[in-house]
């Protein structure tokens, strides 16, 4: 009878159990909407209010409006424009909002598009969303503001519908660039390239946004397609991800329990994106339901209840969070089915047969074991030897073989061995990632003498190239300037060389002018000593380096700031080295916008004068602290360099400077001196420009006459240029310039980068 009654007790548990979970676990808050239209919103989301005048969301953050003149009805954030079509887990999509720019024989449709949730804990998803862009004749930026400050872009291209790809958006038609984390709001741009009529007939149109990547599909037919701005709203979404406790840590938001959002049986997870700072709830392991609906929380899983839940041979038991795996009587093992299961108590013999079979097999398979390690290893040591030998590790044994037992002005370069450099990077730990750029990953390094080094491991370098390469590196371990990041060695016992640089610690030049506040040692006198050291370096790599070398990507986040606030010209990816034989070379445009040379843009022929261009961009933004490059400013204000060219024509200069130079500035002749120097490397035509040597001759005259103003002295154009090499010469006691003669060789591509 008793045996009877615990029978009924179990089958009434387990009816009861079942009938529970058969229950569907609540969504929103009880009396609130949880649908609206097909779109289901689960809280902290709510629509409206309950009867006792509560709101159906956690705060007003997370309201959603339910706009039912619709058919089915559409739900939106708060009461703004953004429709939602889906919520779920930690994100959200919404509708898109294209930019689009149409023309036929002249502009009829321009538009900037934009959205801003810097009033909701939501940020834009970076690792879901890119910035895209459709069109044959496009230039379309897209820039953050406050949050995250950005500007950033692509350019789409083509001279007919035939050349475009399907599904590559790689710059033919289409392009695609990526965003940063914490962004929170945006505005997109669109402008054209070159005159409208040249693509109308078969792309009338061009187009830009955010979106979800992988689902947008770019087709030919979307150049030329009426449909395309309706479909893309429609179909392609935008990517968002939201949050509790805005400006809140985890631990910071469990302090108050009032306020704090995950209620039972719940994990607190930490939100970090960018600026933006909150916090996020999750069911602990075994239990389901929503994190954020009290009181109860998140239930308990009977994974008794469903054999997948479960891994039980037999007897399954649940508990709060689990289960447990029992074995009948009679029987004994671990009750799992991935275990020993339950095993019959006759069957100990068997069991010890089959572990003295288990042993013996275990030992044959750790000798087995070891002599495959051991073969591995001298596998490895067999293709370290052969990566050393393809990547042209005796051919730059050679050339350095002249310095041998030799020290040499700057510093000894070193062969490292892969070990060594796993060993100073802490085996390429991402915490000791300096920055990533297109060129490969830098990380820092630290020797055993405890001093700091960067290792640039590259992404690629081409087999045909590696002769090339090794006599580059060759003749950069001979570059001596105080005002260049040195090449201190390499590694080629890997697939790929990777370089070692001098650690330099202080940030960019570019992060100290726009640094929130401004940086107050970037003085009138300072500002003028770092272009003149920059233009040393650069007048140095123009003519005194052997072959002379081009560096083709000059900008403020390039020029390195060390302990003592001098300027260090780094990030040679980009660079070519000439033979003193030629003037010109034609290569595949590189560069950043903003900073490029038009001439070398339009022609892809690349001169010494190309620096000089992008030198004066750098020194227009140091004068102004403004961008090479906003959306935030007017449309004739976008690019400094036009925009200060403008103003200097219209007698406007001192507007445009930086008041603090202004100030500083002991007359306005200085100030207007820098601005014609400007003036004269941002001419049109290269051959109109300065050479560096002459522009740092000039800024060498100017700093003189600002440490001595006593001087007295007045340097027009001419006499600046033309006039005063010999006053101020390039290679002064700090340079050292390689005596060796011009080799001769064609222009080569030097894959290397020092972090920004």
């Amino acid at each position: 009878m008793c045996k009877l009654h615990n029978l009924l007790l179990v089958l009434l548990c387990f009816s009861v159990t079942k009938t529970a979970l058969s229950t569907e676990l609540p969504i929103s808050k009880p009396g609130c909407q949880t649908k609206c239209g097909n779109v289901t919103v689960p809280y902290p989301f709510g629509i409206g209010v309950r009867q006792d005048g509560s709101l159906c969301a956690l705060a007003n953050y997370y309201n959603v409006t339910c706009n039912t003149t619709y058919s089915p009805a559409k739900p939106f954030i708060s009461t703004g424009n953004l429709e939602i079509t889906e919520i779920i887990d930690t994100k959200m999509r919404i509708k898109n909002s294209v930019d689009e720019r149409c023309y036929n024989s002249q502009l009829y449709k321009a538009g900037q598009t934009w959205i801003d949730l810097r009033s909701y804990p939501i940020v834009f998803s970076d690792s879901e969303n890119k910035f895209t862009a459709v069109g044959c004749n496009t230039e379309a930026l897209i820039g953050g503001t406050r949050g995250r400050n950005f500007t950033s872009g692509c350019i789409a291209t083509c001279s007919d519908s035939s050349e475009v790809i399907d599904g590559s958006c790689s710059g033919i038609g289409c392009c695609q660039t990526a965003i940063p984390k914490g962004l929170k709001s945006y505005a997109i741009g669109l402008s054209e390239l070159n005159n409208d009529t040249d693509v109308f007939n078969y792309n009338p149109c061009s187009y830009g946004f955010l979106a979800e990547y992988t689902e947008f599909n770019f087709n030919v037919t979307d150049l030329n397609d009426a449909g395309f701005y309706n479909r893309t709203q429609d179909n392609v979404p935008i990517v968002l991800e939201w949050y509790i406790g805005d400006g809140q840590t985890c631990e910071e938001a469990q302090s108050n329990k009032s306020s704090y959002a995950c209620q039972a049986n719940t994990n607190c997870s930490q939100f970090v994106s960018g600026s933006s700072v909150g916090y996020r709830c999750s069911c602990l392991a075994g239990y389901q339901g929503n994190p954020y609906l009290g009181p109860a929380g998140c239930t308990d899983i009977d994974e008794c209840l469903n054999p997948k839940l479960n891994n039980c041979s037999d007897i399954c038991l649940n508990s709060p969070g689990s289960f447990k795996c029992y074995c009948p009587k009679g029987h004994h093992g671990d009750g799992m089915t991935t275990g020993s299961g339950c095993i019959s108590n006759n069957s100990q013999f068997a069991i010890k047969f089959s572990l003295g079979m288990s042993f013996g097999v275990l030992i044959c398979m750790s000798f087995m074991a070891l002599t495959y390690f051991s073969i591995r290893k001298k596998k490895l040591i067999k293709l370290r030897e052969k990566f050393f030998e393809n990547n042209g590790g005796m051919l730059l044994k050679q050339q350095l073989a002249p310095y041998e037992g030799k020290e040499k002005s700057n510093g000894s370069f070193k062969i490292y061995s892969s070990h060594e450099l796993r060993s100073i990077t802490d085996n390429y730990s991402e915490a000791r990632i300096l920055g990533k750029g297109g060129y490969g990953i830098v990380y820092k390094g630290i020797l055993k003498d405890g001093s700091a080094v960067a290792v640039k491991m590259s992404k690629f370098v081409e087999k045909t190239q590696i002769e090339q390469f090794i006599n580059e590196v060759a003749i950069l371990t001979q570059i001596n300037h105080r005002n260049v990041v040195r090449l201190k060695g390499c590694c080629l016992e890997t697939e790929v060389p990777v370089l070692v640089y001098e650690y330099i610690s202080n940030g960019t030049l570019f992060e100290h002018i726009h640094r929130k506040g401004g940086a107050y040692w970037l003085t009138w006198r300072n500002c003028i000593r770092l272009a003149m050291e920059a233009a040393n370096a650069l007048s140095y790599l123009h003519s005194a380096a052997s072959p002379p070398i081009i560096h083709r990507d000059v900008k403020s986040s390039n020029i390195l700031i060390d302990d003592s606030f001098k300027a260090k010209i780094s990030d040679f990816g980009a660079s070519r080295l000439i033979s003193i034989e030629q003037t010109e070379v034609t290569t595949l445009v590189l560069g950043t916008r903003g900073y490029l040379d038009p001439e070398y843009f339009q022609t892809s022929v690349l001169t010494e004068k190309s620096d000089v261009y992008s030198f004066g961009v750098l020194l227009a933004e140091l004068l102004t602290k403004q961008l090479p490059l906003s959306l935030e400013r007017k449309i004739e204000e976008r690019n400094l360099a036009a925009y200060f060219l403008h103003a200097m024509k219209e007698d406007r200069l001192l507007e445009v400077l930086d008041p603090q130079l202004v100030s500083e500035a002991s007359d306005e002749e200085q100030l207007f001196d820098v601005a014609k120097l400007v003036k004269n490397c941002l001419s049109v035509k290269g051959e109109d420009r300065p050479t560096m040597s002459e522009v740092a001759a000039r800024l060498e005259g100017l700093k003189n006459r600002i440490n001595h103003p006593w001087l007295g002295q007045s340097y027009d154009d001419s006499t600046s240029l033309l006039g005063h090499q010999d006053l101020y010469p390039i290679c002064s006691s700090d340079n050292n310039p390689s005596t060796g003669e011009a080799s001769g060789q064609n222009a080569m591509l030097i894959e290397m980068s020092q972090p920004r």
